[in-house]
């Protein structure tokens, strides 16, 4: 089995490229050119001797490195975008581009090439404000921000090319994914960086939104259960938690972790516009546990001291205080 995963540099795609070598998969990873040969966070895994990983560099948004990349292989796992929602407001254009161009990009690439499964990744950001919780498979899609419109519109390719030219496409959903090697444009890094640096009070935007937040590992698993489940094509399958803290709470909950304690603040210029925000999500993973036989198996305070780790060992990643989009 060969797969292509894109996006490969990645918070989740790492981890998906370190579980797919882990069960015997070839990678073949494509990774967003820059002018350095970096990496990207495929450096923290020791791969790059691994016969049965071959790295290409390229951009998502052009369709001939997308083409020539999917040359040959038997799988793609598309997880490369734009994700950080803050960001979509500034550029919505770019998110058009990589997220929406950069699928179709996929999805055509695959269907000439004849590939027997495509995974897109989507999100729970596609739901907006839950009108029913926990949320399934069948909740309205709602796009709140940019982001998530550009996202439903990625979704929508998927179902589109499945139904219309038969490609096997599944669609997987994670809700909010934590864990080492994601940026301090996240939450729970934000918090911790903050809480390690000694500072005296934790700067947030809206305390009050509740989220389901899903180990990076447990994330990863869904998507190496999914190459090779049978069954599957043309489903939407998403997955977390199953529980849903808020983001005061889960503050506090970092503190504890790293045996700090320091005010919790909020500030407007960290906060969505109000129309935007989206107030609760929470998963209903009946339907992985059922298809992929898949449950989390990581507590969110074991994983809470191994993001903290994680940023004490790499305090250059982190700029304690600082807002990023």
């Amino acid at each position: 089995m060969k797969v292509l995963i894109t996006g490969a540099a990645g918070f989740i795609g790492s981890h998906v490229v370190e579980g797919c070598l882990a069960v015997g998969y070839d990678v073949r990873a494509l990774v967003h050119y820059n002018s350095i040969g970096s990496w990207g966070y495929l450096k923290d895994i020791r791969v790059k001797s691994d016969p049965r990983l071959e790295v290409v560099f390229g951009d998502i948004c052009d369709a001939r490195v997308v083409y020539d990349a999917s040359e040959g292989v038997d799988r793609i796992l598309h997880l490369a975008a734009l994700i950080g929602i803050p960001y979509s407001l500034r550029a919505p254009e770019s998110y058009v581009r990589t997220n929406i161009i950069g699928t179709f990009n996929v999805l055509e690439a695959a269907r000439l090439h004849k590939v027997r499964r495509v995974i897109i990744t989507s999100t729970s950001e596609v739901y907006g404000s839950a009108m029913v919780v926990p949320i399934n498979e069948q909740h309205p899609l709602q796009g709140q921000t940019p982001y998530s419109a550009t996202k439903i519109a990625a979704d929508k390719l998927a179902e589109a090319y499945h139904k219309s030219f038969d490609l096997p496409v599944v669609v997987l959903r994670p809700f909010n994914t934590y864990g080492p090697r994601q940026s301090s444009r996240a939450v729970i890094p934000t918090i911790l960086s903050q809480a390690i640096s000694g500072a005296d009070k934790i700067v947030l935007g809206n305390l009050a939104p509740k989220r389901d937040f899903t180990f990076v590992e447990d994330t990863a698993k869904a998507f190496v259960l999914a190459i090779d489940t049978d069954g599957i094509d043309g489903e939407t399958i998403h997955f977390g938690s199953g529980k849903a803290i808020s983001i005061g709470e889960l503050a506090n909950r970092c503190l504890a972790s790293v045996g700090r304690k320091a005010a919790v603040v909020s500030v407007g210029d960290r906060q969505r516009p109000e129309k935007s925000e989206v107030n609760c999500l929470l998963c209903d993973s009946a339907r992985a546990k059922r298809l992929l036989g898949w449950t989390p198996t990581v507590e969110l305070d074991l994983g809470l001291r191994r993001v903290a780790d994680y940023v004490r060992l790499n305090p250059s990643l982190y700029r304690a205080g600082e807002y990023q989009v």
